[in-house]
């Protein structure tokens, strides 16, 4: 099977930080072009650092690691260091990254790269604000129409907002950037809190990742040992949700979730509700679906995936 070639487009945050680890212990699987970095979690300059640590602690100094966009297309940047701490990694004492930033913008980088590559060869998976991916649309637009999939970890439905009452964090930083993206018509996936919220850092499965007794196990350990200390009322004394690796383990089992392909639009006009992905699940306005929405996991298959293929690192 030749390995699908993909670029993260990330804002780490702890499950950014696994998230990345999974698809870097799946190379057969994973032809990982870079990582390009947004503004969300934490402001650029951190992110940009996150995805260095993340690559060296993976032994992978070689990968390409680019900075974007530093703020939303119309709007000032919402961070969330009330969830994963003043850096973003906060748990395990990683050391300061070594590897350079690349000198290129991930946004030419986007655009480079999907004009270089064969059409319908080159898969997206945006696990932060989309303002990098709809940037380069918007510059960009004959390569739209190249990009094989796109598939996020982003949205709420019957979940409801975890920033808002109505709006899901990544959606909520950028949803100018979040609509262009779904509007654009290419082939779309969503991983929505309806699906990672069931998706929990159990004690169990936490010690899991420590008992791999490596580096990576142990970082990983600390990494989802801090951030499911997060908000325990909300989803039960167990744990925290485990949100963007979601995307990887949908790449790589997608018969480990169920799914309904759907309309989804993104609110953008009112302050109430700004930021919400308005699900058309029964089909009601006659808009044509334009998105697979994942609604539910086979969480502890999931995360059996995840330690195992964690270990190989």
């Amino acid at each position: 099977m030749t390995a699908r070639q993909i670029i993260i487009d990330t804002d780490p945050g702890q499950d950014d930080a696994v998230a990345i680890l999974f698809a870097l212990a799946c190379p057969e699987a994973f032809d990982l072009l870079g990582l390009t970095c947004v503004a969300g979690n934490v402001p650029l300059d951190l992110t940009t650092r996150n995805a260095r640590k993340i690559c060296e602690l993976a032994g992978r100094p070689d990968l390409a690691v680019f900075a974007g966009c530093d703020r939303p297309l119309g709007r000032a940047l919402v961070t969330a260091e009330h969830v994963h701490g003043r850096s973003g990694l906060d748990g395990p004492d990683l050391p300061e990254p070594t590897m350079p930033l690349q000198d290129q913008h991930a946004v030419d980088f986007l655009i480079d790269t999907l004009r270089a590559r064969p059409a319908g060869t080159v898969t997206l998976v945006p696990i932060g604000p989309l303002t990098n991916i709809a940037t380069a649309f918007q510059r960009a637009p004959d390569i739209v129409a190249r990009v094989q999939e796109i598939v996020l970890m982003g949205g709420a439905h019957a979940a409801h907002g975890n920033v808002t009452p109505a709006a899901e964090f990544n959606i909520h930083v950028d949803p100018e950037a979040a609509a262009c993206v779904l509007a654009s018509g290419v082939p779309l996936t969503l991983l929505p809190l309806d699906v990672t919220h069931q998706a929990l850092v159990t004690p169990a499965r936490n010690a899991a990742f420590r008992a791999i007794g490596t580096p990576v196990g142990e970082a990983v350990g600390a990494l989802t040992g801090f951030y499911e200390r997060y908000r325990p009322e909300r989803h039960g004394a167990d744990g925290a949700p485990l949100h963007d690796p979601c995307t990887i383990g949908w790449l790589l089992r997608p018969d480990l979730f169920t799914a309904r392909h759907v309309n989804v639009e993104i609110e953008t006009h009112s302050e109430l509700t700004m930021g919400m992905t308005v699900v058309d699940w029964w089909a009601v306005t006659g808009r044509p679906a334009n998105a697979t929405f994942v609604h539910d996991i086979n969480a502890q298959a999931f995360f059996d995936l995840l330690t195992e293929r964690l270990a190989r690192l």
